[in-house]
């Protein structure tokens, strides 16, 4: 085996061992973060998502499949994806505004009843601080999905809000972590709400 392919070998077994420590660590937080969820939806509220950078990724793929389905046809759920709309964002940084681009539009479309979903794969996390901060201001609940334990939005979090949080690991090795536990919140959704 060369060197280049040792690497790649290493790289999976990494991958391994993070997603056999999330299994123990995290899956305890998940279904409680798939409940809130659930409530939101049966009374009548929205999901609403915000992420950075990539994390973005995560939030429109989580929209996209409580919107249009996961793995079985069923009723379309109410979710939005605020950094799916490239022109508001934009708008709200050129106004030099960025710690704003979540919180402005949390408080024009949040409503109580709501719950806003924060997914931090790490980096710049202000603008996360204040769309909390906006979904508190709105008696929105929230549920934060996090590459990190600890991190400044844990502090923010109120007793009925809910974290699922790694164990501090880098964005590349985070990612395909977070989309296993969005995969495992949407399957609870859907099997909840519909059976199966």
């Amino acid at each position: 085996m060369d060197t280049t392919e040792q690497q790649i070998s290493q790289w999976f077994a990494t991958h391994m061992e993070h997603t056999a420590q999330a299994a123990t660590t995290v899956a305890p937080q998940i279904e409680p973060a798939a409940d809130a969820f659930v409530s939101t939806l049966l009374q009548d509220g929205k999901l609403i998502t915000c992420a950075n950078g990539n994390a973005n990724i995560l939030a429109q793929y989580f929209c996209t499949a409580l919107l249009n389905r996961l793995e079985q046809d069923r009723p379309a759920l109410p979710a939005i994806n605020l950094g799916a709309d490239a022109t508001t964002y934009s708008a709200i940084c050129r106004d030099n505004r960025f710690n704003d681009t979540f919180s402005r539009q949390v408080r024009a479309i949040g409503k109580p009843g709501d719950l806003l979903f924060v997914v931090v794969d790490d980096g710049h996390k202000a603008n996360l601080i204040q769309a909390i901060q906006a979904a508190h201001d709105r008696e929105m609940q929230v549920v934060v999905l996090s590459a990190r334990e600890k991190s400044d939005i844990t502090s923010l979090l109120h007793p009925e809000d809910h974290e699922i949080a790694l164990n501090n690991l880098d964005p590349a090795d985070a990612t395909p972590l977070l989309l296993m536990i969005i995969n495992t919140l949407c399957r609870l959704v859907d099997a909840k709400l519909f059976g199966g």
